[in-house]
């Protein structure tokens, strides 16, 4: 199956949080677009392994995706290291996505950031042709395959995009995505310990973010990335 799109969340909600209105805008203009997650989140505050998992599966019907998996490497200690990298590449080589999109380069989580270097170091390896992979599903040696383009989505701090992309009529799917996360967001009837995300003012968060990078860029919503390379454009009028 080739993707247009391979998003990457260290956890599940990363990639509803960071780029859910994009991945929405995405697959209604018809793009195929996955979502893999690197960890189950065990290590969360609030609900289980088993309720993310629940409640991914549930997110990735909102926004429309075509497929969405889960690497099951262990949250908060998993490491930037050949053996992760291994599987990353044959993740990436399976779905050959022009396009990934994963964690902000330098956030709060230290997973986020440990992410955003790991999937980058896999792409990049994974167009080297003298790595050799095996997938299960596939009879034979991977091809290589290395993404266009690698852009990171802003988390937790309010870091400066270097690109901004038009969401306007998309941010209410992606809360209704980020919400299907019943057990970690804002819930007044909640028993479970507060957490950094479990307030109304972070949900707030996500809609007033949304807001005001449109507001920069003249439209109702956007979503801000940063990228590894210059991002190029075939004439000055295709700035908005």
């Amino acid at each position: 199956m080739k993707l247009d799109i391979l998003a990457f969340g260290a956890h599940p909600d990363d990639v509803e949080l960071g780029c859910g209105a994009v991945l929405a805008k995405e697959v209604a203009l018809g793009k195929k677009v996955g979502i893999i997650d690197l960890t189950r989140g065990e290590l969360g505050t609030r609900g289980t392994a088993d309720t993310r998992d629940e409640e991914s599966q549930h997110a990735a019907k909102i926004l429309g995706v075509t497929m969405r998996t889960n690497m099951e490497f262990a949250d908060g200690f998993f490491v930037n290291d050949k053996e992760h990298q291994i599987e990353l590449i044959k993740m990436i080589r399976k779905y050959k996505p022009e396009i990934v999109i994963c964690n902000a380069i330098d956030d709060r989580h230290i997973d986020h950031g440990k992410g955003s270097s790991l999937v980058s170091d896999a792409c990049f390896l994974s167009g080297l042709l003298k790595i050799d992979t095996k997938c299960d599903d596939y009879d034979g040696y991977q091809d290589p395959w290395r993404p266009k383009a690698i852009y990171h989505y802003i988390q937790w701090k309010n870091l400066e995009p270097d690109v901004v992309v038009d969401v306007t009529g998309y941010l209410d799917t992606k809360m209704e995505a980020v919400l299907a996360y019943k057990t970690q967001f804002y819930d007044p009837k909640s028993n479970e310990p507060e957490t950094p995300i479990s307030s109304k003012n972070f949900t707030d968060s996500v809609k007033y973010r949304a807001r005001d990078l449109g507001r920069l860029i003249g439209v109702e919503h956007a979503e801000g990335f940063t990228v590894e390379r210059y991002p190029a454009v075939n004439s000055l009028f295709d700035l908005k």
